[in-house]
C-alpha cells in the first residue's frame, strides 16, 4: 500500500448501501475519513430489481460522504455477491530473468500477467487474481518471492471471474450517478482478514456472512480462496416469517426477534408469555415465547441446511475444519452457532476477529473492502479517483481499471 492513498469502498446489500473512505497513514494503517449508509431495497434475493432506486441511494450516499470528507468522489471499489463469482485455480512456473540477482518485482508482475492467461468462459470477465503461494526452486514456500535467489518460482493463485451481465447492470447504475468503478471484490474475500483471527487465516474455514436478505459463503483452504456462493435467505426472512405466522406488523416482528432472539427452542429457560400489540386477528393477543422461537428456529435450520447442501454438492464440505459466522442477520440470535454445528456437523463459532469489534456492523463489509484493497500485494496503484471525472464507457472502464488493479 502507498502512504496517502485514499480508497473508497462501497457495499450494496439487500437492505442498505454503505460507503467507507479510508486513507493509508504513515503507519501503513487505514485511517477512516468517512462512513455513511443509506437504506435501499433495490436488490432482492441477490438480484438487482430496481436500478433507479440503487442509483438514487448511491447518489445520496456520495453527496453525504463528499460533505463529510470534503473530497470529490469520482470512483469507488465495490463488493460483489458470491453467486456472480467463479473461481479458477491456476499455477504457472516462471523463470527469473536473472537468477544471480534474485527474483525481481518485474518477474512477479510478469508471472501474474501469465497466470490470468486462461480460457475465460463466455459471459465471464476476470476481476481479480488472488495469490496464495510462491514456491522457489528449492521447494520453499514464501508469500513474497522478491529478492529470493532462485532460478524460477511457481505461482499458485486463484483467478476470480464475474458475470458480465451483473457487471453490465452495475455499469448502468453507476453511469447514472457519474461514478467510475475501480474494481469488484467478492464479499467474503473482502471480509476475510477482518472477520477471521490469526489462527483461522491459515486454517480451512468457511466464512458465512448472514445479512438481511442473503447468506454469502466463502471457503478458504489456508490462503487459497476455494469457493464462494450466495444463498438468497437472511435475517429479514426470519422477521417476515414471524410477522406472517403471528399476523403482526413487521416492525413488531423485528423487535421481538431482537428481544427474544434464540435459534433453538431447547435452550429456552423460561417459556414466558408475550403480548402481541399489532395482531390483526385480535388487538391484544398473548403467545408463549416458545411459539416465537419455533418460528426463528425453522428458518435458521433452513438457511444452514441450504448451505450444507451447497457445499456438499461442491464436494468441499469434508475439507472444512471450522465455520465462522458474521453478519447482522444472525449474530444477534443466541445459539445460532450451536444450530449451525448441529446441521453442518462442523464446529461453528461467531467471529472473534480482533478488528471486527472496532467497526460498527452497518459499515463492516465496506470497511473490510477498503482494508482488502489497501493490503493487496503487488498492486501498483490502489487509490480511488478523487480529482477527475471519467467520461469513458463505464463497462470498459471497469475492465481497464481492474486490469490496472492486479497485473499492469
Amino acid at each position: 500500500m502507498a502512504i496517502g492513498d485514499v480508497i473508497v469502498g462501497m457495499d450494496i446489500g439487500t437492505s442498505k448501501v454503505s460507503l467507507v473512505i479510508g486513507e493509508v497513514n504513515n503507519f501503513n494503517q487505514i485511517e477512516v475519513l468517512c462512513t455513511t449508509s443509506c437504506k435501499c431495497s433495490g436488490i432482492k434475493k441477490g438480484k438487482i430489481i430496481n436500478e433507479e432506486e440503487i442509483a438514487s441511494a448511491i447518489s445520496k450516499l456520495i453527496k453525504e460522504a463528499e460533505t463529510e470528507s470534503e473530497l470529490t468522489i469520482n470512483s469507488t471499489y465495490l463488493t460483489i455477491p458470491g453467486k456472480y463469482v467463479t473461481i479458477v485455480q491456476n499455477n504457472i512456473l516462471k523463470e527469473a530473468k536473472d537468477k544471480y540477482s534474485g527474483i525481481s518485482t518485474k518477474d512477479v508482475y510478469s508471472g501474474l500477467s501469465q497466470i490470468k492467461d486462461i480460457d475465460v468462459p463466455e459471459g465471464k470477465q476476470i476481476i481479480d487474481i488472488v495469490t496464495d503461494e510462491f514456491i522457489l526452486d528449492n521447494g520453499k514456500s514464501v508469500q513474497d518471492p522478491v529478492g529470493s535467489l532462485s532460478s524460477n518460482f511457481t505461482i499458485k493463485a486463484q483467478v476470480v471471474l464475474a458475470d458480465k451481465d451483473y457487471m453490465r447492470q452495475l455499469s448502468n447504475i453507476f453511469k447514472k450517478v457519474d461514478i467510475d468503478i475501480d474494481g469488484l471484490v467478492p464479499v467474503t474475500l473482502a471480509e476475510r482478514s477482518l472477520v477471521l483471527d490469526g489462527n483461522e487465516l491459515n486454517d480451512n474455514v468457511m466464512l458465512l456472512d448472514i445479512g438481511a436478505g442473503n447468506t454469502d459463503i466463502g471457503v478458504f483452504e489456508g490462503l487459497a480462496f476455494s469457493y464462494t456462493n450466495t444463498i438468497p435467505l437472511g435475517g429479514d426472512n426470519i422477521t417476515n416469517d414471524i410477522a406472517l405466522v403471528l399476523n403482526i406488523s413487521e416492525e413488531e416482528a423485528d423487535k421481538l426477534k431482537r428481544q427474544y432472539g434464540l435459534a433453538l427452542k431447547s435452550f429456552i429457560d423460561n417459556d414466558n408469555e408475550i403480548l402481541l400489540n399489532t395482531c390483526k386477528d385480535d388487538n391484544k393477543k398473548v403467545i408463549k415465547s416458545s411459539e416465537l422461537i419455533e418460528i426463528i428456529e425453522a428458518r435458521i435450520e433452513e438457511i444452514f441446511s441450504l448451505v450444507n447442501r451447497d457445499i456438499s454438492a461442491q464436494g468441499i464440505k469434508q475439507r472444512i475444519n471450522n465455520v465462522i459466522l458474521t453478519g447482522q442477520g444472525i449474530t444477534n440470535i443466541n445459539k445460532s452457532d450451536v444450530a449451525g454445528k448441529i446441521i453442518l456437523n462442523i464446529p461453528v463459532k461467531i467471529s472473534t476477529g480482533r478488528a471486527i469489534s472496532t467497526v460498527r456492523p452497518e459499515y463492516r463489509t465496506a470497511y473490510a473492502l477498503v482494508r482488502y484493497i489497501a493490503s493487496r500485494p503487488f498492486a501498483k496503484t490502489v487509490a480511488s479517483s478523487i480529482d477527475s471525472n471519467s467520461k469513458e464507457n463505464i463497462l470498459q472502464n471497469i475492465i481497464e481499471r481492474i486490469k490496472e488493479f492486479f497485473y499492469s
